[in-house]
């Protein structure tokens, strides 16, 4: 018995979003099928809305003469005329006996591999052979009347065609501006970050604004000094705090980077001195948004977070400190994760 097997064309996406809205004209083979939704597989399993889809079913088979076939694995070699989806007729006049099929619509033969046999499908496609439109026989009425309906019919499909693609650009556009904004978000952070830090070191030699609810003694009457530990590789910092005349830190604090975020040293010492001198944190430095952009100065890492590289500027020369360095438009062009946008190495 020859195996079945089911795939689905996708004829619309009526919902807005779906996965499959750029994928018109596609097919994809069935998973399950239930009364509501065709499950198609597309890098695992996702469902299509019945009305959007066309359903085919097939059978692995040598075709005969007459039935329809369905593209489903081009051959890699040469330069076939068709691709994965195409339906052709096969040509009773040059049917090959080892399997493979000509039709009138390629030039030299479809192999047994490449092809499915369709042995039925939701398109009535047997009314339409039925049915042949004989436009010579018509009157000049009837003409227009069928020119008319093709026109509308044609306006419908332009419509719809140009409205996906329309939604298409705009989910672009929107997702182009939540990442503008979003790395917007964590520049304004790391500088407020920067501005705190300064401020706190001030505040230990001049001790204006005394207000004696915020942080520790040290902080609210006392003279002292600030040394940070910046520890990349382990990516936390740790402030040190000391009075007059101390030899030894008064007061510690310290702050690491979670392991899925992005290190910056600015906000790892806000953090900090934050902590040492018995300061609320603000919510923004612990919650703030991951970078989208990635910049010279920017070490950037792949997927399993091992190999590292400091990005640099185009065709420029690498830093005599050594260490693995990478381009910018190639950190661009192959999306890599940034891990650390302290970028204390371009004086930033």
């Amino acid at each position: 018995m020859a195996e079945t097997k089911k795939y689905v064309r996708i004829k619309k996406a009526s919902i807005e979003g779906a996965w499959y809205a750029d994928k018109l004209g596609q097919i994809f083979e069935v998973y399950y099928e239930n009364s509501v939704a065709l499950g198609a597989v597309c890098y695992g399993y996702y469902s299509v809305l019945r009305e959007d889809g066309e359903l085919i079913i097939t059978e692995k088979r040598p075709a005969k003469v007459g039935e329809r076939v369905l593209i489903t694995k081009p051959s890699p070699m040469g330069k076939q005329s068709y691709k994965t989806g195409d339906i052709f007729i096969v040509n009773h006049e040059n049917t090959p006996a080892f399997g493979g099929v000509r039709t009138s619509d390629v030039t030299g033969f479809i192999g047994p591999k490449e092809y499915e046999v369709i042995v039925n499908n939701e398109i009535k496609n047997e009314e339409a052979d039925e049915m042949k439109i004989d436009l010579n026989a018509m009157g000049y009425d009837e003409l227009l009347a069928h020119g008319d309906a093709v026109m509308e019919a044609i306006k419908k499909r332009t419509f719809q065609e140009g409205f996906q693609a329309a939604k298409q650009v705009q989910r672009k556009l929107a997702k182009m501006k939540t990442s503008i904004n979003t790395q917007a978000r964590r520049d304004e952070i790391v500088e407020q970050a920067k501005a705190d830090v300064e401020g706190l070191r001030e505040h230990g030699f001049y001790h204006t604004g005394i207000d004696s609810s915020k942080g520790n003694e040290t902080y609210q009457v006392k003279v002292y000094y600030v040394e940070f530990i910046v520890d990349s590789k382990e990516r936390k910092v740790t402030a040190l705090v000391r009075r007059l005349n101390d030899k030894t830190p008064r007061h510690v604090g310290r702050a690491q980077a979670a392991p899925n975020d992005c290190f910056n040293v600015h906000i790892g010492k806000a953090i900090a001195l934050r902590r040492a001198l018995g300061l609320t944190v603000p919510d923004e430095y612990l919650n703030t948004p991951q970078p989208t952009e990635v910049r010279v100065g920017d070490f950037v890492s792949d997927d399993s977070g091992v190999n590292k590289a400091l990005v640099i500027e185009d065709d420029s020369w690498p830093p005599f400190s050594g260490g693995a360095v990478i381009y910018l438009k190639d950190a661009r062009k192959y999306c890599y994760r940034i891990i650390d946008d302290s970028r204390e190495e371009v004086g930033e």
